[in-house]
């Protein structure tokens, strides 16, 4: 620093001639004097901001080996396949994720493997527990390790599957019986021919037997179909003094004191919406499954409740209920009337289906195939009006006749559990519906479906009823819909007409039509009654009717605005 100062202050001296010599030799000695002492302050106070980095020479040196190339040109050495990457490594990295991968678990060297002794040991492994490594089966030098049950190996000398004897091994062909003369025709057994050592009778063991017996032998004895198909004590109850009038007559005769022509056969010629509630019936003790009116005057009801009862109401007067019928062991699924209402069949999950007397509470017969009855019908009249049909759980509908107890047609088309049973062109065809999501039209005595509808988008059809002009079948259908089938048109679905707004997935909810076809009612999952308009399919109304289900709805076929509803509540209401 001294240095650097006096070369300043010489500069503001006076100088001569004589001294400009020595001044150029002082500022040269000067000069390099600095320039010495620049370059030991910048070492010792400028800092190292660049990293050391090896230079091109030291890594041209090591030939790196790419660890995703298949094949190599050279030998290379140790040191050269598992030399680091040039350049940063990250530091977050474990160190597995730093070894070399040629896939995603790891690096996979490929070796060979005899075929047939990788095979053979695969075998071996299943068949016997134990298996010979296949890397060391070609190395005479080592002995083989084994893999999997070590002992079993060492009794049976590591013998393979392919080493075994004949009768051991598997693969090994079975000795037939000799096949015979092909001259000989009733003693020439030719491919048919069995094996010397087959079994055709296999038979279990007393140990085996008590085993089975203990196991199968109480749930053949407790839910078996003859416990299921007994009869019970048929029986009926009268809840009125005198079942006859000061005439004579029975309570099934039409009164005629009535503001209503219960006899005409024409129906209404208006109908309207029912608003309020007239009536109420409770005698079940549960849920009630079905109600039917008395053909052509329905002054009488039928109902058949899940306490395994049947009961008769009377529709005016003082409203009462009339007889009891008792005779199923479990619930009731289904009633139907005769053409007369003289008579009606009830059907029960029991299996049983039993024919009652109307007036006289009688038991006159009972039916029973082992099946499940699901829906009952009988035929509407004529020289067939002993006859009627009941769809069962085997996918079968069943004829019987009431006069010999016997079934007289079976027809075996459908691919589940038939649902309904619904009569259309004066009793000469029916229309069935099923579980497997399709309908069927029939003929009578005819065992061969002359119509089978069934579309994609089809569902499950429980409940199924003609309308009043007889030209349409009203479904109801799974996906919360009626839709409807021309019966003139041969069943074609008029995908114009189907009512929707109400919730019946998962319940059998019955369906009905005013007499002269104005108004479509149904009951829902909720209890509420719909009622909707025939030519628009608007929904006009709904109203609350039952506490629980609403599964069951008849309009009277006589008044204008009178319909009966029953719900799982137990409960029968009659409104107006």
């Amino acid at each position: 620093m001294d240095v650097l100062a006096s070369a300043y202050d010489s500069d503001e001296e006076a100088s001569s001639p004589t001294d400009d010599k020595e001044s150029e030799e002082t500022t040269k000695i000067n000069f390099e004097e600095s320039s010495s002492v620049f370059q030991a302050i910048s070492q010792r106070c400028t800092p190292d901001s660049a990293p050391r980095v090896a230079d091109k020479v030291t890594v041209k040196n090591v030939a790196r080996v790419d660890p995703t190339t298949n094949q190599l040109m050279y030998n290379p050495k140790v040191d050269e396949l598992f030399i680091p990457k040039v350049g940063p490594v990250n530091p977050r990295k474990t160190r597995r994720q730093k070894a070399p991968k040629n896939m995603l678990s790891g690096y996979v060297e490929r070796a060979h493997v005899n075929a047939f002794d990788f095979d053979n040991q695969r075998r071996t492994f299943h068949t016997m527990g134990y298996a010979v490594d296949p890397s060391t089966i070609d190395k005479p030098t080592e002995k083989p390790k084994v893999i999997g049950d070590v002992d079993k190996a060492e009794k049976q000398d590591g013998t393979s599957i392919v080493e075994l004897p004949g009768k051991k091994r598997i693969g090994a062909k079975r000795k037939r019986v000799d096949r015979g003369d092909p001259s000989d025709i009733d003693g020439y057994l030719g491919p048919w021919a069995g094996y010397v050592d087959e079994q055709k009778v296999a038979k279990p063991s007393e140990e085996e037997m008590v085993v089975l017996q203990e196991k199968f032998g109480s749930k053949q004895k407790k839910g078996g179909e003859e416990e299921e198909t007994k009869d019970v004590e048929n029986k009926t109850v009268l809840h009125i003094d005198n079942p006859y009038d000061y005439q004579g007559r029975s309570y099934l005769h039409i009164p005629q004191d009535l503001d209503v022509n219960l006899r005409s056969e024409d129906p209404p010629l208006k109908c309207f919406i029912p608003k309020k509630l007239i009536h109420t019936w409770s005698a079940h003790n549960k849920g009630v499954a079905a109600i039917r009116f008395f053909p052509k005057s329905a002054h009488l009801l039928l109902s058949a409740g899940m306490d395994c009862k049947v009961k008769l109401w009377e529709v005016y007067n003082e409203r009462r209920c009339i007889r009891t019928f008792v005779g199923h062991g479990k619930a009731v699924k289904d009633i139907s009337f005769n053409h007369d209402g003289t008579r009606f069949v009830s059907a029960g999950y029991d299996r049983n289906i039993k024919l009652w007397d109307t007036e006289t509470g009688e038991c006159v017969r009972r039916f029973c195939n082992h099946k499940l009855p699901y829906s009952i019908k009988f035929h509407p009249g004529g020289h067939r009006k002993d006859y009627f049909l009941v769809g069962c759980s085997n996918k079968k509908i069943y004829a019987w006749d009431t006069r010999t107890g016997g079934i007289v047609q079976e027809y075996d088309r459908h691919l589940g559990a038939v649902n309904t049973v619904t009569f259309v062109d004066k009793g000469r065809r029916f229309v069935t519906t099923s579980d497997d999501k399709s309908l069927r039209v029939w003929e009578w005595d005819t065992p061969v479906d002359m119509k089978y509808v069934a579309e994609p988008g089809m569902h499950s059809m429980p409940s199924v009823t003609l309308h009043p002009n007889g030209k349409w079948v009203l479904c109801q259908a799974m996906d919360n819909q009626i839709l409807c089938f021309g019966v003139l048109n041969n069943f074609r679905m008029n995908r114009k007409k189907n009512f929707k707004g109400h919730m019946v997935a998962g319940y059998a909810c019955q369906i009905d039509v005013s007499p002269e076809g104005s108004y479509v009612i149904s009951g829902d999952a909720e209890g509420k009654l719909h009622v909707w308009d025939w030519k628009s399919t608007k929904l006009y109304s709904k109203f609350k009717a039952h506490d629980s289900v609403c599964i069951g709805c008849l309009w009277h076929p006589h008044e204008t605005s009178k319909v009966i509803t029953c719900g799982w509540d137990g409960l029968i209401k009659f409104w107006d």
